[in-house]
């Protein structure tokens, strides 16, 4: 074999070799992105002051296979009247609940409270209040879900409720800025 067959055979060797890195690196990559983890930029003003316009989060698809979105889960979806967009919100009622915005406040009606309880949201919202004075019932696959702006928000107060399958998962991390960073653990209520 001469210098030319050399060099032209280790070109080709170089090049299956990363033909094989991309390979490998899409077979793991792909699957973690698409049905696992997915980056995701907040887009507004409708989670201040928690979310911030710009901040870069990383949402947990995989937790809700396994289990239904939580009161105070952070969540983002597909906005339920324009599913090529996706939205970033709080759940605040679960499937089968009467939820009413009164005086702005939340009372959260549901079989082990029948008469109802008043939803504390001080830890994430401090004094604000919600707006938009309503009363909803929510079916086995629905839930209720506002931003934390709640005067600068399109949320359920105006489009209605959520359904199940339009949820893409919960956010899970702040990435960027970095001075932001946060890990959120599945709250406890």
């Amino acid at each position: 074999m001469d210098s030319e067959q050399k060099t032209i055979r280790s070109f080709f060797l170089f090049v299956w070799e990363v033909i094989k890195i991309v390979i490998i690196s899409l077979a793991i990559v792909l699957p973690i992105r698409y049905f696992l983890i997915q980056p995701f930029f907040v887009k507004g003003m409708s989670m201040e002051p928690n979310f911030d316009d710009g901040q870069y989060l990383i949402i947990d698809e995989i937790s809700y296979r396994f289990e239904a979105p939580q009161r105070g889960d952070v969540i983002v979806f597909r906005n339920p009247r324009n599913t090529s967009e996706y939205y970033i919100k709080r759940v605040v009622g679960l499937p089968k609940e009467t939820i009413e915005v009164i005086g702005g406040g939340i009372i959260v009606y549901n079989d082990q409270h029948p008469n109802g309880f008043a939803l504390d949201e001080k830890n994430y919202l401090g004094d604000l209040k919600t707006g938009h004075d309503l009363k909803v019932t929510l079916e086995s696959n629905q839930y209720f879900v506002l931003g934390d702006n709640r005067s600068a928000s399109s949320d359920s107060r105006s489009w209605g409720p959520l359904d199940k399958d339009k949820i893409v998962g919960r956010v899970w991390v702040r990435v960027w800025p970095f001075e932001t960073a946060k890990v959120f653990a599945a709250p406890s209520y």
